[in-house]
């Protein structure tokens, strides 16, 4: 399995730093195969897979995450969930990741051909789901002093997309969802940053090459390593 961002991200930064990694999805089997693979790699991680991303399931993880590390405080929390809606042109699918996409060819969805359902589950899964992230994290935070290492209480990333900043014409229900998460996280720090909890949303403008992105990727960027970013890369830069 090629590692993508998220896992180089918790791998390189977080289990290399001496962090306990808390690995939260739906997809069990393949948040088993993260923590197998961070712990191969020497680092501490465990799986706690939820059903969906309701505010009641993200608030068990979080009270299985303290029963699982009881004396471990929270430092740093990673909100990588996403939706969006693309246009079927090959029915083979993948469930592999704890966001399921249509494989190989796709294009964007149409605005008139999207319905009120899926505009719903891009605000429940982009949205409302970080906002139920957010609040567990910043509680957690606001119980700790500041780290003297860093002079933080805790920090709280949101991953974004291009699309938060600068949508397509045909992507609507992605842009919709993330331009909330960004407008969500700005929010939360101008008003925490004064705590000393530090919260940011951030965007890699460009073409990562993970398994799951491979398929929909011209095949002129993928044979030219400039038209792409490597996840091993990035993960290095953020540790250099």
């Amino acid at each position: 399995m090629e590692k993508g961002l998220v896992l180089q991200l918790r791998n390189r930064v977080f289990s290399k730093a001496g962090y306990n990694v808390a690995l939260i999805a739906r997809n069990a089997d393949y948040l088993n195969s993260f923590a197998e693979e961070i712990r191969a790699d020497g680092g501490e991680a465990h799986p706690f897979p939820i059903s969906n991303y309701a505010a009641t399931s993200i608030k068990d993880a979080f009270a299985a995450i303290k029963t699982q590390w009881p004396a471990s405080p929270l430092r740093v929390a990673l909100f990588n969930t996403a939706y969006g809606r693309w246009k079927v042109c090959d029915l083979r699918f993948s469930t592999r990741y704890p966001l399921t996409f249509v494989m190989f060819r796709h294009v964007q969805q149409p605005f008139m051909e999207i319905t009120t359902e899926e505009i719903q589950e891009s605000i429940d899964t982009n949205i409302v789901a970080a906002f139920a992230f957010a609040h567990e994290v910043i509680a957690a935070f606001k119980a700790l002093d500041a780290d003297q290492g860093t002079g933080t209480r805790g920090t709280l990333l949101f991953t974004g997309a291009s699309a938060a900043v600068q949508p397509t014409a045909i992507n609507s229900v992605l842009a919709v969802g993330k331009f909330g998460l960004r407008a969500l996280a700005q929010s939360l720090a101008k008003e925490f940053g004064k705590e000393d909890i530090h919260v940011a949303h951030v965007v890699v403008d460009g073409n990562i090459v993970t398994d799951l992105s491979r398929p929909f990727i011209p095949a002129n960027k993928l044979e030219d390593p400039a038209g792409t970013l490597n996840p091993n890369s990035i993960g290095n830069a953020r540790t250099s």
